[in-house]
């Protein structure tokens, strides 16, 4: 078995020093690379008393083992660390090119802490070896668009660049770490890390490197990716990812019930035809983008370059966006969603929490409990498109209620009061992504239970609701999706442990709906490391990497108490549409989770399943 030989850098922003360590290979047969070893150094030099936005309190940013390879989607990497948002773990993964580029560097990852002591960016030149941290002080206060173009302009035209825009500057809680120049955008956008950047007061890392990865067996890889990536050309969900990008779901997801509306208290919209893929890209598309080294090609790329909601050429509007600029805050302007994207994108925020935030804020201003003189003029109300993205800058910006909202929904819910905590969708303070667990409910065990809150990435067991399967987990054939039985809990443990790996692999969970199996992912690892691992060694190193994070957690608190979903999603039914009338019944699927997971019943995982699963 061939020796994994990887490093990291190790920077304090505070003392303006770095250093490099090595990785064991014992560590990446434990725990990949990605979220499973970031999770591994967080656990093991974790502060609980640390405030997210301390300086010492770190961000890890790690490759997966196949980031930067020719692997299917071997694209990813994973920003991790206590979330500002929930305080607890948290792990925002971001595709494109700066993976790999990093990799490219000679680096698997990055620790960094502390706080420099006037705004920096990080240049990683792999080309000449120097590593420097650069004035950033022309570069703060502008947005993430002017900010990346710049870089590419100071550095090399041909790195990658990740950083901030005002949202992650002022601290704003529900920011994302963007990357890419300014018309082709990705994001690691859950949980608030663009405020971690912030508070240390680095606006960028930019990278350019020159080396490629080594493989054991190059020809075989080879002809396996070439044949992986034939076949998921093939399979209509993947296909259908190349040809609308996620946004070709958006009708789908309605008929399911599957999409939130009207801050999650509606049951159907015939408006949902206007925000169709077919409306988006017919009359707003440039081109199509794909990830390093990506067969589907999910993105696209619009421009809407006259009218009342002009946006520059930029990165798409997916499924998530549509549900929530559209679905949720009842606007049916296809142009109104993509410029509110197009401004999420420049100030770098989220778009599921930033849409979430605003529906709620809609909700208590129809409900009396805020007014105008909250949202600075806005009547905002359902249905109001320019008041919606109005709020999207105020949020950036902190100003008016924005400055609440920037907390996210569990926060501003809390300080509202007057009954607003009732419509705070969130699980953990995580708002709840757009799949409805009243449409598939063993989501509402996983949204339970994933250990970065509310978080359709830790299972994705509806996708079986939409009939892919997943035959080596067992799941030929949809299970029925609204049947509270002790099958959710089983399937929600199996897809948590599978998808538990992805992350560290550094490969797009996309390729699950092309039928990528536990042997294909084996296969790759047999050719490009020479690691003969069988299917149920890559799913215990996945429940491995899950359990660990749960540990984590429970050193924040988390507990039993904290596995539930919010009011809304437990006690209202949605009023029609497919999944009307639908409620999960948690307590006839969380015993037999615990159950399957080793956990007792406070939730901590117990000594013998630590034991099984490698973890003593």
């Amino acid at each position: 078995m061939a020796t994994y030989a990887g490093q990291y850098l190790r920077i304090d922003l505070t003392t303006k020093s770095w250093e490099t360590a090595p990785i064991s290979d014992a560590d990446v047969q434990q725990w990949l690379l990605g979220s499973g070893l970031a999770a591994k150094l967080f656990f093991d030099e974790m502060d609980a008393t640390l405030d997210p936005l301390d300086p010492a309190s770190p961000l890890l940013v790690f490759n997966g083992v196949l980031t930067g390879t020719f692997a299917p989607t071997g694209a990813r990497s994973s920003w991790c660390g206590r979330s500002p948002l929930t305080g607890i773990w948290n792990e925002a993964n971001l595709g494109g090119h700066w993976g790999a580029e990093l990799r490219f560097a000679g680096y698997d990852g990055l620790v960094i802490t502390g706080r420099a002591e006037t705004p920096v960016y990080l240049w990683i030149n792999g080309i000449t070896g120097e590593i420097e941290l650069r004035n950033a002080g022309h570069l703060w206060g502008k947005d993430y668009f002017a900010t990346a173009d710049t870089l590419l302009a100071e550095t090399n035209a041909r790195a990658q660049v990740a950083g901030i825009g005002q949202a992650g500057e002022n601290l704003v809680k529900i920011s994302g770490i963007m990357s890419g120049p300014s018309d082709y955008v990705r994001t690691a956008a859950r949980g608030g890390m663009g405020a971690v950047l912030g508070s240390k007061n680095l606006k960028a890392i930019v990278v350019r490197g020159k080396n490629r990865p080594q493989y054991v067996d190059k020809t075989a890889f080879r002809d396996n990716v070439k044949a992986q990536n034939a076949h998921l050309k093939t399979i209509p969900p993947t296909r259908s990812l190349s040809e609308l990008g996620t946004a070709g779901g958006t009708e789908a997801a309605e008929w399911y019930g599957d999409m939130p509306l009207k801050n999650w208290s509606a049951g159907s919209w015939q408006a949902v035809k206007k925000l169709a893929a077919n409306e988006l890209y017919d009359n707003y598309k440039v081109k199509d983008t794909f990830c390093f080294a990506c067969p589907i090609g999910c993105g696209k790329e619009v421009e809407n370059p006259d009218g009342k909601y002009a946006a520059p050429r930029g990165e798409g509007v997916e499924y998530e966006t549509i549900a929530g600029f559209g679905g949720m805050t009842q606007v049916d302007n296809i142009e109104a969603v993509i410029l509110a994207n197009s401004l999420c994108n420049r100030y770098g925020m989220d778009t599921i929490s930033a849409s979430s935030v605003i529906a709620f804020a809609m909700e208590a201003f129809e409900k009396g409990i805020i007014g105008r003189e909250e949202t600075g003029g806005l009547e905002l109300t359902f249905g109001n498109a320019d008041a919606m993205v109005a709020m999207v800058e105020k949020i950036a910006l902190r100003q008016d209620i924005g400055d609440t909202l920037a907390e996210g929904v569990r926060a501003a819910a809390k300080k509202l009061g007057n009954g607003a905590e009732a419509f705070a969708v969130h699980v953990k303070g995580m708002e709840v992504p757009y799949h409805d667990p009243r449409a598939f409910v063993s989501m509402a065990v996983n949204y339970a239970t994933a250990n970065r809150g509310a978080c359709h990435l830790e299972s994705l067991s509806y996708w079986n609701g939409y009939g892919v399967p997943a035959s080596e987990l067992g799941y030929e054939e949809p299970v029925s999706p609204h049947e509270s039985t002790p099958a959710q809990a089983k399937m929600a443990v199996d897809y948590q442990n599978y998808v538990s790996v992805f992350n560290p692999l550094g490969l797009c969970k996309f390729i699950i709906k092309g039928t990528t199996q536990p042997s294909d992912i084996t296969a790759l690892l047999a050719e490009a490391l020479g690691w003969q691992w069988s299917n149920e060694q890559l799913l215990l190193t996945g429940e491995r990497i899950f359990q660990l994070k749960r540990l984590i957690n429970r050193r924040y608190g988390i507990s039993a108490a904290d596995d539930v979903l919010p009011p809304r999603l437990q006690t209202e039914a949605r009023p029609d549409g497919e999944a009307g009338g639908v409620l999960p019944k948690m307590d006839a699927m969380l015993p037999e989770y615990y159950r399957l997971c080793g956990w007792d019943a406070e939730g901590t995982p117990t000594a013998e399943r630590l034991q099984q699963v490698g973890l003593a």
